[in-house]
């Protein structure tokens, strides 16, 4: 295995950040002030992120966090789940305050210019990862079916995910059992015969995943898939994000998430 990622500009930066705001009940984003770093950065990209808190005291490993918002005329933005002492450092933040940041990290998603059409399957937070992957369809003319699944109504953030890509959601939730898999199944299945995708992207859920998997390999569509991972350094060098991965010839292969991915082909992610 080749331990030098694919070479791409990545530089360290303490950005200022130009909005904070809690986004439904669990969820925050943030957007930073650094034009040339959100044009570099690509969808399924990420930046690794120093959490500290008002005292400065830590905690000292930063945070990988998939890239929300990115482009040329847009903040470079994040949009994640505050569940831990480093999330909340996050959350804390108020617009005029610096985020050392270090990125764009990873290998992002593909988009072929000849698709006509693609379907994203995402849960959660998952959905912030997927989501410049509708605007940068939306440049390219691909149309964008997104099944995006929540815990209920107020946790889904349609609006976050879609922006004014123009994707066309399909919102399943835990609350009325529409989001369990046999309910989710029997959609993909419809939308796959109503309109089928040139290619399927998920993240979020190992259980969406294994699902997406086996209904891309009946309908013979092509995916890819972000892969979430906790992460030391995010730049390939301390291995602790390694991940069976199947390989072309039916074996495996231990590849980094940081490095190698997070994106990878759909049929070779190994579920957990």
């Amino acid at each position: 295995m080749d331990l030098v990622p694919a070479a791409f500009p990545v530089a360290e930066r303490n950005a200022v950040v130009i909005e904070s705001a809690p986004v439904g009940r669990r969820y925050h984003r943030l957007r930073l002030d650094a034009p040339d770093l959100s044009a570099l950065s690509r969808p399924g990209q990420f930046f690794h992120l120093l959490c500290r808190d008002a005292g400065g005291s830590g905690p000292y490993l930063r945070r990988p966090m998939s890239i929300w918002r990115c482009g040329a005329e847009e903040p470079l933005g994040f949009l994640f789940h505050v569940k831990g002492r480093g999330t909340a450092a996050l959350a804390a933040l108020r617009a005029g305050d610096r985020l050392s940041v270090v990125g764009p990290l990873g290998q992002g998603f593909s988009l072929d210019p000849s698709w006509r059409r693609i379907l994203i399957l995402a849960r959660g937070v998952g959905l912030a990862t997927l989501a410049p992957l509708t605007q940068a369809a939306a440049r390219l003319g691909i149309a964008v079916e997104a099944v995006l699944s929540a815990r209920d109504a107020p946790d889904l953030m349609a609006e976050e995910f879609s922006g004014h890509s123009g994707a066309h959601v399909f919102p399943v939730l835990d609350a009325d059992g529409s989001s369990d898999p046999p309910a989710v199944e029997a959609l993909l299945r419809a939308r796959f015969e109503a309109a089928r995708p040139d290619a399927v992207f998920t993240c979020g859920s190992n259980r969406l995943l294994l699902l997406l998997q086996r209904l891309a390999a009946d309908y013979a569509i092509p995916g890819q898939v972000a892969l979430e991972q906790q992460m030391g350094c995010g730049l390939g060098m301390c291995f602790c994000c390694v991940r069976p991965i199947r390989a072309p010839d039916g074996g495996t292969v231990n590849l980094r998430v940081c490095a190698e991915g997070p994106v990878f082909d759909l049929q070779a992610a190994l579920g957990w």
